[in-house]
């Protein structure tokens, strides 16, 4: 030992090691706290026959909920460096799960026609798997036109849920319609963006090959 700081004998301090997130983090918790709501909030959907108007609040008070746990989970994560791979995993699949168990749900007690399910299911669904399939040249962002499709799935579906009469319930068939438009839309868009992205990803690896056959 000199006594010398390192900077001052012309070295470099090193930098503090950025320790990785572990699995209880409060972005991870949410998550878990979303899958975990799925089944209680089926439970609350289909008991005493599926119609009781207090139950179904209770429900949507469990959908809103998850909501709005997806509103933060993903923020906290990149915020707080909290991003681990249970949670890249489980994040999308508790979304997915909470909307299609809701859906679900009000098609199996014909508040909502099936094909409102089975198009938005088979569009959530099949967006997810293109992600991953490009995934390797690059990732899709989330665009406007997807936040605002979630807003409007979630305000849709949160209006199905409640045993709304009148005015509101002519309203709920707006937003919904609104939703399954927005859903269509995004999910085109996403379907370009990800043609693109692997059109792209694939030129690049060519002529990383070019080059290196080359030299």
């Amino acid at each position: 030992m000199t006594g010398v700081p390192a900077s001052a004998a012309g070295g470099h301090a090193s930098a503090p090691a950025v320790r990785p997130a572990g699995l209880w983090n409060i972005a991870n918790i949410l998550t878990m706290v979303r899958l975990l709501l799925v089944p209680g909030f089926v439970l609350l959907m289909f008991h005493n026959g599926g119609y009781d108007p207090a139950w179904r609040s209770f429900a949507w008070a469990a959908f809103a909920v998850a909501m709005i746990t997806d509103l933060f989970d993903g923020h906290l994560a990149r915020m707080y460096n909290l991003v681990t791979d249970f949670g890249k995993i489980a994040d999308p699949i508790a979304d997915k799960a909470i909307m299609g168990a809701a859906l679900i749900c009000l098609s199996v007690l014909d508040d909502l026609p099936w094909w409102v399910t089975g198009l938005v299911l088979v569009r959530e669904i099949g967006i997810t798997l293109m992600r991953f399939w490009v995934i390797r040249h690059g990732v899709i962002p989330a665009s406007r036109g997807g936040k605002l499709k979630t807003l409007a799935q979630g305000v849709g579906v949160g209006m199905y849920i409640l045993a709304l009469t009148g005015p509101l319930a002519t309203a709920r068939f707006w937003v919904m319609a609104v939703a399954v438009a927005l859903t269509l839309l995004t999910g085109l868009d996403y379907v370009r963006q990800a043609v693109v992205l692997r059109r792209a990803g694939l030129a690049a690896q060519r002529e990383r090959v070019r080059l290196d056959s080359v030299r």
